[in-house]
Protein backbone atom coordinates (compact mmCIF):
# COMPACT_ATOMS: atom_id res chain seq x y z
CA UNK A 1 0.00 0.00 0.00
CA UNK A 2 2.79 2.39 0.93
CA UNK A 3 4.63 1.53 -2.24
CA UNK A 4 1.62 2.52 -4.37
CA UNK A 5 1.13 5.70 -2.35
CA UNK A 6 4.80 6.61 -2.71
CA UNK A 7 4.67 6.10 -6.47
CA UNK A 8 1.53 8.22 -6.73
CA UNK A 9 3.07 11.03 -4.68
CA UNK A 10 6.24 10.94 -6.74
CA UNK A 11 4.34 11.07 -10.03
CA UNK A 12 2.32 13.99 -8.74
CA UNK A 13 5.44 15.86 -7.63
CA UNK A 14 7.17 15.18 -10.95
CA UNK A 15 4.19 16.16 -13.11
CA UNK A 16 5.66 19.63 -13.46
CA UNK A 17 9.22 18.46 -14.10
CA UNK A 18 10.71 20.22 -17.10
CA UNK A 19 13.20 18.13 -19.04
CA UNK A 20 15.98 20.18 -20.60
CA UNK A 21 18.13 19.26 -23.61
CA UNK A 22 21.42 17.68 -22.65
CA UNK A 23 24.35 19.85 -23.80
CA UNK A 24 26.13 16.69 -25.05
CA UNK A 25 23.07 15.19 -26.69
CA UNK A 26 24.84 14.85 -30.05
CA UNK A 27 27.38 12.55 -28.40
CA UNK A 28 25.18 9.80 -26.93
CA UNK A 29 28.15 7.52 -26.18
CA UNK A 30 29.74 10.17 -23.98
CA UNK A 31 26.45 10.87 -22.21
CA UNK A 32 25.85 7.16 -21.58
CA UNK A 33 29.36 6.71 -20.15
CA UNK A 34 28.57 9.41 -17.61
CA UNK A 35 25.09 8.05 -16.80
CA UNK A 36 25.86 4.32 -16.80
CA UNK A 37 27.27 4.07 -13.21
CA UNK A 38 23.97 5.32 -11.77
CA UNK A 39 21.74 3.22 -14.02
CA UNK A 40 20.17 0.08 -12.60
CA UNK A 41 20.68 -1.59 -15.98
CA UNK A 42 19.52 -5.20 -16.24
CA UNK A 43 19.04 -7.68 -19.04
CA UNK A 44 15.71 -9.48 -18.74
CA UNK A 45 14.63 -12.89 -19.98
CA UNK A 46 11.42 -12.38 -21.98
CA UNK A 47 8.20 -14.07 -20.92
CA UNK A 48 7.68 -17.44 -22.61
CA UNK A 49 4.89 -16.92 -25.20
CA UNK A 50 3.55 -20.37 -24.30
CA UNK A 51 2.79 -19.22 -20.75
CA UNK A 52 -0.99 -19.50 -20.22
CA UNK A 53 -2.80 -16.18 -20.42
CA UNK A 54 -4.41 -15.17 -17.14
CA UNK A 55 -7.84 -13.58 -16.89
CA UNK A 56 -6.25 -11.12 -14.47
CA UNK A 57 -3.68 -9.83 -16.97
CA UNK A 58 -3.64 -8.38 -20.46
CA UNK A 59 -1.21 -10.20 -22.75
CA UNK A 60 0.66 -7.80 -25.07
CA UNK A 61 2.50 -9.10 -28.16
CA UNK A 62 5.24 -6.77 -29.43
CA UNK A 63 6.78 -6.54 -32.90
CA UNK A 64 8.64 -3.85 -34.80
CA UNK A 65 10.65 -3.34 -37.99
CA UNK A 66 8.80 -6.02 -39.91
CA UNK A 67 9.70 -4.42 -43.29
CA UNK A 68 6.96 -6.28 -45.25
CA UNK A 69 8.11 -9.71 -44.00
CA UNK A 70 5.34 -10.31 -41.47
CA UNK A 71 2.61 -10.32 -44.12
CA UNK A 72 4.10 -13.52 -45.54
CA UNK A 73 3.88 -15.30 -42.21
CA UNK A 74 0.83 -17.38 -41.31
CA UNK A 75 -1.37 -15.85 -38.63
CA UNK A 76 -0.29 -18.52 -36.15
CA UNK A 77 3.31 -17.25 -36.35
CA UNK A 78 2.36 -14.59 -33.83
CA UNK A 79 1.70 -15.91 -30.31
CA UNK A 80 -1.69 -15.66 -28.65
CA UNK A 81 -2.52 -12.47 -26.82
CA UNK A 82 -5.02 -9.71 -26.24
CA UNK A 83 -3.22 -6.72 -27.80
CA UNK A 84 -0.70 -6.50 -30.64
CA UNK A 85 1.77 -3.61 -30.54
CA UNK A 86 3.79 -2.64 -33.64
CA UNK A 87 6.54 -0.05 -33.14
CA UNK A 88 7.05 1.03 -36.74
CA UNK A 89 8.91 0.32 -39.98
CA UNK A 90 6.02 -1.58 -41.48
CA UNK A 91 7.44 -1.07 -44.98
CA UNK A 92 10.74 -0.34 -46.71
CA UNK A 93 9.82 2.96 -48.38
CA UNK A 94 6.21 3.56 -47.38
CA UNK A 95 4.72 1.94 -50.47
CA UNK A 96 0.92 2.36 -50.47
CA UNK A 97 0.39 -1.19 -51.69
CA UNK A 98 2.47 -2.55 -48.82
CA UNK A 99 0.55 -0.54 -46.24
CA UNK A 100 -2.70 -1.98 -47.62
CA UNK A 101 -1.28 -5.51 -47.50
CA UNK A 102 -0.22 -4.94 -43.90
CA UNK A 103 -3.69 -3.70 -42.97
CA UNK A 104 -5.24 -6.74 -44.63
CA UNK A 105 -2.89 -9.00 -42.67
CA UNK A 106 -3.91 -7.32 -39.41
CA UNK A 107 -7.54 -8.01 -40.29
CA UNK A 108 -6.81 -11.73 -40.27
CA UNK A 109 -5.34 -11.71 -36.77
CA UNK A 110 -7.43 -12.67 -33.75
CA UNK A 111 -6.17 -10.00 -31.32
CA UNK A 112 -8.97 -7.91 -29.92
CA UNK A 113 -6.84 -4.79 -30.31
CA UNK A 114 -3.93 -3.87 -32.59
CA UNK A 115 -1.96 -0.68 -31.97
CA UNK A 116 0.46 0.59 -34.62
CA UNK A 117 2.90 3.48 -35.04
CA UNK A 118 5.10 4.45 -38.00
CA UNK A 119 8.87 4.33 -38.38
CA UNK A 120 11.51 6.10 -40.43
CA UNK A 121 10.97 3.76 -43.41
CA UNK A 122 7.21 4.46 -43.53
CA UNK A 123 7.76 7.58 -45.61
CA UNK A 124 4.22 8.13 -46.89
CA UNK A 125 2.90 8.33 -43.35
CA UNK A 126 5.04 11.42 -42.72
CA UNK A 127 2.79 13.82 -44.63
CA UNK A 128 4.77 16.91 -43.65
CA UNK A 129 7.92 15.43 -45.14
CA UNK A 130 6.45 14.40 -48.48
CA UNK A 131 4.70 17.73 -48.95
CA UNK A 132 7.77 19.82 -48.14
CA UNK A 133 10.38 17.73 -49.89
CA UNK A 134 9.00 15.03 -52.21
CA UNK A 135 12.44 14.40 -53.70
CA UNK A 136 13.95 13.46 -50.36
CA UNK A 137 10.88 11.39 -49.66
CA UNK A 138 11.68 9.39 -52.81
CA UNK A 139 8.05 9.68 -53.85
CA UNK A 140 5.89 12.25 -55.59
CA UNK A 141 3.11 13.76 -53.48
CA UNK A 142 0.75 13.94 -56.43
CA UNK A 143 1.22 10.26 -57.18
CA UNK A 144 0.54 9.42 -53.55
CA UNK A 145 -2.73 11.36 -53.63
CA UNK A 146 -3.81 9.52 -56.78
CA UNK A 147 -3.03 6.17 -55.18
CA UNK A 148 -5.01 7.08 -52.07
CA UNK A 149 -8.04 7.96 -54.20
CA UNK A 150 -8.11 4.33 -55.34
CA UNK A 151 -8.83 3.37 -51.75
CA UNK A 152 -11.27 6.23 -51.14
CA UNK A 153 -9.12 7.83 -48.43
CA UNK A 154 -7.52 11.27 -48.17
CA UNK A 155 -4.65 10.44 -45.83
CA UNK A 156 -2.27 7.51 -45.76
CA UNK A 157 -3.06 6.73 -42.13
CA UNK A 158 -6.72 6.23 -43.11
CA UNK A 159 -5.64 3.03 -44.85
CA UNK A 160 -5.37 1.47 -41.38
CA UNK A 161 -8.90 0.18 -40.84
CA UNK A 162 -7.90 -2.89 -38.82
CA UNK A 163 -5.89 -1.23 -36.06
CA UNK A 164 -5.51 1.87 -33.92
CA UNK A 165 -2.85 4.10 -35.47
CA UNK A 166 -1.06 6.41 -33.04
CA UNK A 167 1.03 9.44 -33.95
CA UNK A 168 1.78 11.63 -30.97
CA UNK A 169 -1.48 10.34 -29.52
CA UNK A 170 -2.79 7.76 -27.11
CA UNK A 171 -5.46 5.20 -26.45
CA UNK A 172 -6.75 3.54 -23.30
CA UNK A 173 -7.35 -0.22 -23.42
CA UNK A 174 -8.60 -2.13 -20.39
CA UNK A 175 -7.81 0.93 -18.27
CA UNK A 176 -4.18 0.88 -19.46
CA UNK A 177 -2.89 4.13 -21.01
CA UNK A 178 -0.87 3.60 -24.21
CA UNK A 179 0.90 6.41 -26.06
CA UNK A 180 2.64 6.17 -29.43
CA UNK A 181 5.15 8.42 -31.23
CA UNK A 182 7.16 7.66 -34.40
CA UNK A 183 10.04 10.12 -34.03
CA UNK A 184 13.76 9.42 -33.75
CA UNK A 185 17.02 11.41 -34.05
CA UNK A 186 18.02 12.34 -37.61
CA UNK A 187 19.07 9.31 -39.63
CA UNK A 188 19.81 9.64 -43.37
CA UNK A 189 16.92 12.08 -44.02
CA UNK A 190 14.24 9.44 -43.66
CA UNK A 191 10.76 9.94 -42.21
CA UNK A 192 9.94 11.25 -38.76
CA UNK A 193 13.49 12.53 -38.20
CA UNK A 194 14.24 15.38 -35.83
CA UNK A 195 17.46 16.91 -34.55
CA UNK A 196 18.68 15.78 -31.16
CA UNK A 197 18.07 18.16 -28.31
CA UNK A 198 15.35 20.77 -28.19
CA UNK A 199 13.68 19.83 -31.49
CA UNK A 200 12.97 16.21 -30.63
CA UNK A 201 12.32 17.03 -26.97
CA UNK A 202 9.25 19.01 -28.05
CA UNK A 203 7.73 15.71 -29.20
CA UNK A 204 8.63 13.90 -25.97
CA UNK A 205 7.10 16.77 -23.97
CA UNK A 206 3.73 15.68 -25.39
CA UNK A 207 3.90 12.27 -23.69
CA UNK A 208 1.35 12.30 -20.84
CA UNK A 209 2.56 11.64 -17.31
CA UNK A 210 -0.02 8.90 -16.85
CA UNK A 211 1.35 6.78 -19.71
CA UNK A 212 1.57 3.12 -18.71
CA UNK A 213 2.94 1.75 -21.99
CA UNK A 214 5.02 3.98 -24.25
CA UNK A 215 5.63 3.04 -27.90
CA UNK A 216 8.26 4.94 -29.87
CA UNK A 217 10.06 3.89 -33.02
CA UNK A 218 13.52 4.84 -31.82
CA UNK A 219 15.08 3.67 -28.54
CA UNK A 220 16.09 5.75 -25.55
CA UNK A 221 19.77 6.09 -24.76
CA UNK A 222 21.40 2.98 -23.31
CA UNK A 223 18.59 0.48 -23.61
CA UNK A 224 18.42 -1.61 -26.81
CA UNK A 225 20.25 1.09 -28.77
CA UNK A 226 23.72 -0.30 -29.55
CA UNK A 227 24.85 -0.49 -33.17
CA UNK A 228 27.68 -2.40 -34.76
CA UNK A 229 28.37 -6.08 -35.10
CA UNK A 230 29.26 -6.48 -31.43
CA UNK A 231 27.55 -3.36 -30.13
CA UNK A 232 30.10 -0.66 -30.87
CA UNK A 233 28.17 2.40 -29.87
CA UNK A 234 24.99 3.86 -28.39
CA UNK A 235 22.70 5.88 -30.65
CA UNK A 236 19.55 6.17 -28.54
CA UNK A 237 17.91 9.49 -27.70
CA UNK A 238 19.19 11.18 -24.54
CA UNK A 239 16.08 13.34 -24.18
CA UNK A 240 13.81 10.32 -24.53
CA UNK A 241 15.60 8.47 -21.72
CA UNK A 242 15.42 11.55 -19.48
CA UNK A 243 11.71 11.92 -20.25
CA UNK A 244 11.07 8.28 -19.42
CA UNK A 245 13.13 8.19 -16.23
CA UNK A 246 12.58 11.65 -14.79
CA UNK A 247 8.97 12.42 -15.70
CA UNK A 248 6.77 9.72 -17.25
CA UNK A 249 7.98 6.47 -15.63
CA UNK A 250 5.99 4.11 -17.88
CA UNK A 251 5.80 0.49 -16.84
CA UNK A 252 6.84 -0.58 -20.35
CA UNK A 253 8.60 1.15 -23.23
CA UNK A 254 8.36 -0.65 -26.59
CA UNK A 255 10.44 0.36 -29.62
CA UNK A 256 12.63 -0.93 -32.48
CA UNK A 257 14.67 0.93 -35.15
CA UNK A 258 18.05 -0.40 -33.97
CA UNK A 259 17.83 -3.99 -35.12
CA UNK A 260 20.93 -5.11 -33.21
CA UNK A 261 19.31 -3.98 -29.97
CA UNK A 262 16.60 -6.68 -30.02
CA UNK A 263 15.72 -7.92 -26.55
CA UNK A 264 14.47 -6.87 -23.13
CA UNK A 265 16.22 -4.69 -20.57
CA UNK A 266 15.18 -2.79 -17.46
CA UNK A 267 16.26 0.05 -15.20
CA UNK A 268 14.40 -1.48 -12.26
CA UNK A 269 11.26 0.53 -12.93
CA UNK A 270 10.62 0.58 -16.67
CA UNK A 271 10.93 -2.52 -18.84
CA UNK A 272 12.44 -1.64 -22.22
CA UNK A 273 11.53 -3.86 -25.18
CA UNK A 274 13.32 -3.64 -28.51
CA UNK A 275 10.99 -5.78 -30.62
CA UNK A 276 12.81 -5.55 -33.98
CA UNK A 277 11.69 -8.44 -36.18
CA UNK A 278 14.68 -8.22 -38.54
CA UNK A 279 18.36 -8.26 -37.66
CA UNK A 280 21.02 -5.82 -38.88
CA UNK A 281 21.14 -7.66 -42.22
CA UNK A 282 17.36 -7.21 -42.60
CA UNK A 283 16.72 -10.93 -42.15
CA UNK A 284 13.46 -11.80 -40.33
CA UNK A 285 14.97 -13.90 -37.56
CA UNK A 286 13.66 -12.48 -34.29
CA UNK A 287 10.58 -13.67 -32.42
CA UNK A 288 7.76 -11.48 -31.11
CA UNK A 289 8.17 -10.45 -27.46
CA UNK A 290 5.27 -10.76 -25.04
CA UNK A 291 4.49 -9.35 -21.61
CA UNK A 292 1.55 -9.46 -19.23
CA UNK A 293 0.10 -6.31 -17.71
CA UNK A 294 -2.12 -6.75 -14.63
CA UNK A 295 -5.65 -5.50 -15.16
CA UNK A 296 -6.30 -2.27 -13.24
CA UNK A 297 -8.96 -2.47 -10.53
CA UNK A 298 -12.49 -2.42 -11.93
CA UNK A 299 -11.57 -3.62 -15.42
CA UNK A 300 -12.24 -6.96 -17.07
CA UNK A 301 -11.08 -8.26 -20.42
CA UNK A 302 -14.56 -9.25 -21.55
CA UNK A 303 -15.75 -5.63 -21.45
Amino acid sequence: MMSKLWKWLRKKSESSVKIKPDPLTRNPDIVWDSMRPEQNYQKITPLDPETPISDECVRFVCISDTHTFIENKPSYFLPDGDVLLHAGDITNEGQIKKLVEFNDYLGKLSYKHKVVIAGNHDITLDTDMIQKDPESAMLNFGIICELLKQYSVKQTKDLFTNCTYLQDSGVQLYGINIYGSPWQPVFRDWAFNLRRGEEILKKWDKIPNNTDILITHGPPLGYGDEVGHHGSGHVGCVELLNTVQKRVHPKYHVFGHIHEGYGVTSDGETTFINASFVNRLFLPVNSPIVFDYPLPNGYKKDK
